[in-house]
């Protein structure tokens, strides 16, 4: 496909984003082997769910190629002899429910290729590698001067986002990392707007932003080259990790956890906070602020992938925010984000739950205050702070910056107003995400309470009480009307009663409750 044709028609823009659970719901023995028939479910909807089967062998695959991210995943073991015995089946298939439960549970994991391709393989088929590559060698037929060094396989988390390590041909020893990235689900602008948008980041200059070499784009992607660090990012510097290697080996499960010093915290949370002001002034959505979207170029942090929000590329936190009503502008999750990067600076690991309810000892209680106030139950409740007030806070309201670089970063009227656009657009969708979690969380929490064991006691004693009084007003009612009926003969008659007279016959009607 030529870079600059259109993409195919009818396309379904996905959000990689959204968790898959997974319950298996049975299991078949065949001749030599057994079968698990598993229920796939992606966000709350159980109408979004499909059943895949797979056997053993492909649970044992799939943790062979996970095993780059050095984790101690909790597979059955293999067993050879007695493996068909009914009760050995059915333990088997609680050891890998748990499994799933795992991979599906740990965020690093369940967005990965790997994870999606196991569950979904209808929707993650297409080796998105070589689409990448065809799309860059397009690129080079109008563009000669640029050359492919190596891809940079996995280095990134996006499964629709690739890079490739460059070289201008007649500078050999300079490299620089081309990005290839597909639209994501929340691309809202015209593709005019969007192609003008891209070409248009070159042009930003900012001390804080890593600087744009090249930047192009058609209908459905875009290809940008910026210069290539040795150092890496953020999270390569708290995770000790090389920037070349796969995004699994690098962060899923470091060798060494150590946060950064006090200064650096502060400095490099200073200098992040001021880029996102500079963004959220100038108009321009971001949404994708995380350690590994920080370069770390000397003592300075540069913002990368502002291409991200064009795209319409997911945040690498949705899954944690979209469930928090209150962080419902793309400010405000930038703040919430920013909570995320603080603590792994801070403690060098990503906080095990969000909200969190306590945090570790910090060097600190000016890094806790800023951490409360983007991460704690309170904050996720009640809203986030602003950037403004962030950088009023201790932790950075001393900090100097000392820069001489000016900011530039000229938008045209006509794109602001299709940024703005955009950007309710974005946020609209996230609203309604939001609001369907939180019914979705009210019902479940509701049929809960409703199942519990306490509330069938309950409605066993009420149904007992309404029984017993429903009886009680049956037998009152009944004796009423015998009296009356004795009443009645006694007044109509003037021979002494010698006998009592025949109760009056029940209806034959008969009223049936509801079903």
């Amino acid at each position: 496909m030529a870079f600059m044709e259109k993409p195919p028609a009818g396309k379904v823009l996905l959000d990689d984003t959204v968790p898959l659970t997974a319950a298996i719901e049975a299991s078949q023995s065949l001749q030599s082997h057994t079968e698990y028939i598993i229920r796939v479910q992606r966000g709350i909807s159980v109408e979004n769910s499909w059943q895949i089967v797979r056997r053993y062998s492909d649970f044992d695959l799939l943790n062979n190629s996970l095993q780059i991210a050095g984790l101690s995943l909790p597979l059955p073991p293999k067993k050879l002899i007695g493996n068909m015995d009914r009760e050995f089946i059915a333990e088997r298939q609680k050891g890998l429910q748990n499994y799933l439960n795992v991979i599906t549970t740990n965020h690093i994991l369940s967005n990965c290729e790997l994870v999606k391709k196991f569950l979904d393989p209808n929707n993650y088929s297409a080796n998105y590698t070589e689409i990448a590559l065809q799309q860059v060698s397009m690129f080079f037929r109008s563009e000669p001067k640029w050359e492919v060094v190596e891809p940079l396989k996995d280095i990134g988390w996006r499964i629709r986002k690739k890079y490739f390590l460059m070289k201008i041909k007649n500078q050999p020893k300079e490299r620089l990392v081309l990005s290839w990235a597909d639209l994501g689900p929340d691309k809202y602008l015209s593709d005019k707007d969007f192609q003008c948008l891209i070409k248009l980041l070159p042009s930003c200059l900012h001390p804080y932003i890593y600087r744009v070499t090249f930047a192009t784009a058609n209908e459905s992607s875009a290809l940008l080259i910026r210069m290539f660090n040795e150092k890496g990012t953020l999270k390569d510097l708290i995770y000790k990790s090389k920037p070349k290697d796969p995004f699994l080996k690098k962060y899923c499960n470091p060798k060494k956890i150590q946060g950064l010093e006090l200064q650096q915290i502060k400095t490099y949370g200073r200098q992040i906070l001021e880029v996102l002001k500079f963004l959220h002034d100038k108009g321009f959505p971001y949404g994708h602020l995380h350690a590994s979207n920080v370069m770390l170029d000397g003592d300075t942090c540069r913002l990368l992938d502002l291409e991200n929000s064009l795209l319409g590329l997911p945040s690498f936190y949705r899954s944690y925010f979209s469930q928090f009503r209150k962080i419902n502008t793309l400010e405000s999750v930038d703040v919430h984000c920013f909570g995320h990067l603080l603590y792994e600076m801070t403690y060098g690991r990503p906080p095990d739950l969000v909200p969190v309810d306590s945090f570790p000892p910090a060097p600190s209680m000016a890094v806790v205050a800023v951490l409360e106030s983007t991460l704690s139950c309170e904050a996720c409740k009640n809203g986030m702070p602003t950037v403004s007030r962030l950088l009023q806070m201790p932790l950075f309201s001393d900090v100097l910056l000392t820069t001489s670089e000016k900011p530039q970063f000229k938008i045209p009227t006509k794109l602001k107003e299709a940024l703005r656009i955009a950007k309710e657009c974005i946020e609209k969708r996230l609203i309604e995400e939001q609001k369907q979690i939180h019914q979705h969380r009210r019902l479940t929490r509701a049929q809960s309470h409703h199942g519990s064991e306490e509330e069938r006691k309950k409605r066993k004693i009420l149904a007992r009480k309404k029984s017993k009084r429903s009886a009680l007003e049956n037998s009152e009612e009944h004796s009423a009307k015998y009296n009356n009926s004795n009443n009645s003969a006694g007044s109509g008659a003037s021979s002494p009663l010698t006998s009592p007279s025949s109760p009056t016959p029940p209806s034959t009607s008969v009223e049936h409750a509801p079903f």
